[in-house]
């Protein structure tokens, strides 16, 4: 049996998945509310295919609990926040996670960390704490970070190549199978802290690349060109792929690993560093856009301005670092009236102003600033005719929309 410890965007479609593949699982989180909707046939969030799944792995006999179980194989799946000063990770989940699983497991048990840490975090805050409680029980420690985006994390937990790292390859060896119960990618094998990086680095590469997008974005804005056309032609060089800029980056991973970086190599990770910073900055510079656009077109009041969209990203209902709340931060240390907020995947009431009517919505607002491109906007572009539009997402091809 795999006890999958935490249940959230990462956990529950991990356990999910193993349990649908024939593999005997309980899952563990410390929340009694998510237990108990869970144990009443519910998922806790919205991603594609992820009822079907778990419609399957009910059918499979996968249990929810908030007990740890007594099994052999461990797989921890708890957050990592950063500390947004130090930019370092906390570990503080995870140890506690580890500590728990050590007060029930038998000896020679594997526990499988699948949340992502920084470099050398297993090292310094988990491996202490097993020699400390676990002394005798011969536990085995392994890396085995996901590498799945909401949205598609039902195909990519099926498809996307995998890592594992582990200080006994034949221990190693034994996760690779198990996870290769559903995993139909590449899985490599390796030392536990080059699994670490290896993560750190992938999101970092793309949080530097959006940076760059970004950094063109306000660079063209200055001097009065298309940044867009600049993309689509510069792309044509069969070895160029510049991403599009946004308002931000969102989500839990781009927008904090990377910071785990610059937080253990301060003054080595100056590219990062920087890129993170201009990414942070979007935020800011959307606001200031609309300030520009509301005075060219003479719109004065600011509670008839609407931003479309909560989420970090389109299509999921996931606000983890969301450039939406990023503004709004930012707006409110300026001490202006909250603007006007909709979002069709949000439906709890998570900022003032929120709307849950998209006509009601546009009914109470002369301009639209466009933050996420959910497929709904793009079904009803019609309705945004006549509206003073700010298109951060390149999704809206109505005539006199403004741009980043």
């Amino acid at each position: 049996m795999v006890n999958v410890i935490g249940l959230g965007y990462i956990g529950l479609p991990t356990a999910l998945m193993l349990a649908s593949h024939g593999v005997q699982v309980v899952g563990t989180d410390y929340n009694k509310e998510l237990v108990a909707t869970l144990n009443a046939g519910h998922t806790t969030f919205k991603e594609d295919g992820l009822d079907e799944l778990f419609a399957k792995a009910v059918d499979c006999g996968i249990g929810f609990s908030t007990e740890y179980q007594v099994t052999d194989t461990y797989i921890i799946s708890v957050p990592t926040p950063y500390d947004k000063f130090s930019k370092k990770v906390d570990a503080c989940y995870v140890v506690a996670a580890v500590k728990s699983v050590l007060a029930v497991c038998p000896k020679g048990a594997t526990l499988v960390i699948e949340s992502t840490v920084s470099p050398g975090t297993i090292d310094k805050f988990v491996r202490p704490v097993i020699e400390e409680w676990g002394a005798g029980l011969d536990v085995h420690l392994v890396h085995a970070p996901e590498r799945i985006i909401p949205g598609n994390m039902v195909q990519e937990l099926i498809h996307n190549n995998r890592t594992i790292g582990a200080d006994d390859v034949a221990v190693g060896n034994k996760i690779k199978t198990l996870y290769s119960s559903f995993c139909q990618g590449q899985i490599v094998v390796t030392d536990i802290r080059t699994a670490e990086m290896t993560k750190v680095v992938e999101n970092t590469f793309r949080a530097v690349n959006i940076a760059f997008a970004n950094e063109l974005a306000k660079i063209c804005r200055y001097d009065g060109m298309d940044v867009y056309e600049i993309i689509r032609i510069c792309n044509m060089h069969p070895r160029v792929n510049i991403l599009q800029p946004g308002p931000g980056v969102g989500g839990h991973c781009i927008s904090v690993d990377p910071w785990f970086l610059v937080g253990d190599y301060p003054s080595l990770a100056k590219v990062i560093d920087e890129s993170m910073r201009t990414n942070e900055g979007m935020p800011d510079f959307v606001l200031e856009r609309i300030y520009e656009i509301m005075k060219e077109n003479g719109l004065e009041n600011v509670k008839r301005v609407g931003l479309y969209g909560l989420t970090y990203k389109e299509n999921v209902d996931d606000c983890r670092e969301s450039p939406t709340l990023q503004l709004l931060e930012s707006q409110q240390r300026h001490l202006a009236e909250p603007l006007k907020v909709y979002d069709p995947l949000v439906q709890s009431d998570l900022v003032p102003n929120q709307y849950h009517d998209l006509d009601a919505f546009l009914a109470d607002v002369d301009m639209v600033v466009i933050m996420v491109g959910h497929e709904e906007l793009r079904q009803n572009l019609d309705k945004l005719a006549g509206k003073i539009l700010l298109d951060t997402r390149h999704v809206c091809p109505l005539p006199g929309t403004y741009t980043l």
